[in-house]
């Protein structure tokens, strides 16, 4: 069933900025027109034929398209249309990845957040249960890169199968885990876990551009990234309720911890099925201008190797790279060691440790959703990006600084407002990062920019932990004092919407462009009643600071 149409046509020549058109007051009387200009209405409003052959020369920003924007040749010499269509498949799409996203985010932090469980049950040190969550960020460097080749070459489905079978698959094997003596069998199955991860966190972009239209593409993405903040709100929720803290009684930890495994199991089993059902590569018709002119595949000159070359040597994607690594990277190492900051301030708390990582992340989705539907109204991703990135560090001061006052309910109130703009980030690093690289893979970019967010996460992680064992007010400053860094990073960011630009050009290609001044062969003194245009308002790029 079709949700919306749009039937777009495309114009090599049109204009890359939207044209302000003004009236020029003419004499009463004056009827006489000038000869007709070069530029006519658009294909839906003239009679057939009526177009002229001739169009302007290909634009430089054309020329950055595949094929160098022949596509757009080819398509005016045969009369064609580029026809686009919103499908109401693309919200089951966005809902089977989110859920599957979900569960393999529980199984990342459900460990942590009961960590002193785990030590008692397994006999192990705080540090090898931290590994457990470390080992997400370890097994995502090396193999992003062979993951987003996969994702470019063999596209969204095989992806998406990939991801949640080898999740489904960990949460199986954690079940034969349950016994005392099988910390290596625990391990094992976080590490496939950890493996499915890498076919998961650079998707939301993916499926948000090749799914959505140019109106909802970032409040897409933020639904889909949302998707993995609940599994992670929900890991720091249902550990400690369904595994209490019971150290005389390994038996009945054990049976806490098998009931917490072969529900995970069981949940991400029918997420594999619904995702063979429902996930395909792409509906069969674009859904915006950005998407139509793209190839459906990677063509046979395609090199992913040149593609990571070409996001390399993008000044502002690399700036972009790394005040990204070092925001997520901090919120990582937070989720990690937010048990432990909790036990060091607060004793017997692990219950309220659970509910303020809850707080923490519940908060962020709302500033994720709320940031993703501020993007698709203005369009402003610098001044978003810098404006939550500047508030985030505020709230990791105040977090800092009220976490041991004694008050449990001050730090649920500080660790809201820091979840609020720190996860409120992660979708916008997503869009911004497509936005200034378009059109390469949003599978690339987004990979790279994840890469380097687990990069720094465990330099974060084994930094602050060594540092929260002393106090956890010093690791904490460690935190502050990047991320005040990567606000400096995120103000040298240029801001070129490369995809909202050719959003923006099929909207407007109806838009008839008329002459300023009568052509050589109009008598001198006559006038042209037509509209004169006027200074052309660009939004090709943001006001800068």
């Amino acid at each position: 069933m079709v949700a919306g149409e749009l039937v777009q046509e495309l114009h090599s020549g049109a204009p890359d900025d939207i044209t302000v058109m003004k009236k020029i007051p003419e004499p009463e009387g004056d009827t006489e027109r000038c000869a007709e200009p070069r530029y006519v209405a658009a294909a839906e409003e003239a009679p057939e034929g009526a177009q002229e052959k001739d169009v302007p020369p290909v634009e430089e920003r054309e020329a950055m398209l595949p094929n160098g924007g022949r596509e757009d040749e080819e398509e005016e010499k045969h009369g064609a249309r580029l026809e686009t269509k919103l499908y109401l498949r693309r919200f089951a799409v966005l809902a089977v990845f989110s859920l599957y996203s979900l569960s393999n985010a529980f199984q990342w932090i459900q460990y942590s957040i009961i960590s002193n469980v785990f030590m008692h049950y397994y006999g192990v040190t705080s540090d090898k249960v931290d590994l457990l969550s470390i080992c997400y960020m370890v097994t995502y460097v090396p193999l992003i890169f062979p993951a987003t080749w996969l994702l470019d070459r063999k596209g969204l489905r095989l992806t998406a199968l990939l991801g949640a079978g080898l999740n489904c698959a960990g949460a199986w094997m954690k079940c034969a885990s349950v016994s005392q003596d099988r910390f290596g069998v625990t391990v094992g199955a976080q590490v496939i876990c950890s493996m499915s991860q890498v076919f998961i966190l650079g998707l939301p972009s993916r499926v948000a551009s090749v799914w959505f239209g140019p109106k909802e593409v970032s409040t897409a993405c933020a639904v889909a990234v949302l998707g993995n903040q609940l599994g992670t709100a929900i890991g720091f929720l249902l550990p400690p309720v369904l595994v209490p803290n019971t150290p005389d009684d390994p038996e009945l930890t054990g049976h806490n911890i098998s009931i917490m495994f072969y529900g995970t199991a069981a949940l991400s089993t029918a997420l594999f099925f619904l995702t063979v059902l429902v996930i395909s590569d792409r509906p069969p018709l674009p859904p915006s201008h950005a998407q139509a002119v793209l190839p459906d595949s990677p063509g046979e000159d395609y090199s992913f190797k040149q593609s990571l070359v070409n996001l390399l040597k993008n000044k502002a994607f690399v700036l972009l790279l790394v005040s990204y690594g070092i925001m997520t990277g901090s919120y990582y190492s937070v989720s990690t060691l937010l048990n432990q900051m909790i036990m060091a301030c607060y004793e017997n708390q692990e219950l309220n440790a659970g509910r303020i990582g809850l707080t923490l992340v519940v908060a962020g989705m709302v500033g994720s959703v709320l940031c993703g539907l501020w993007l698709d109204y203005t369009k402003t991703y610098k001044m978003t990006t810098l404006t939550v990135y500047f508030l985030s560090f505020l709230g990791m001061i105040v977090f800092t600084f009220t976490l041991n006052l004694d008050n449990i309910l001050l730090v649920f109130f500080t660790a809201g407002a820091l979840g609020f703009f720190m996860t409120g980030y992660l979708p916008l690093g997503f869009e911004f990062g497509v936005e200034i690289t378009y059109p390469e893979s949003e599978g690339t970019s987004s990979g790279l920019l994840n890469a380097f967010a687990q990069l720094f996460g465990i330099i974060f992680t084994l930094i602050q932990g060594q540092l929260t064992h002393r106090n956890p007010l010093f690791g904490n400053l460690f935190l502050c004092a990047w991320i005040s860094l990567g606000i400096l990073l995120t103000a040298f960011i240029k801001s070129d919407l490369k995809r909202h630009n050719v959003n923006m050009e099929a909207e407007n290609n109806r838009l008839e462009a008329l002459p300023t001044s009568c052509p050589e062969d109009c008598p001198p003194g006559e006038k042209t009643n037509r509209d004169k245009l006027e200074t052309s308002v660009s939004f090709s790029r943001e006001t800068s600071l």
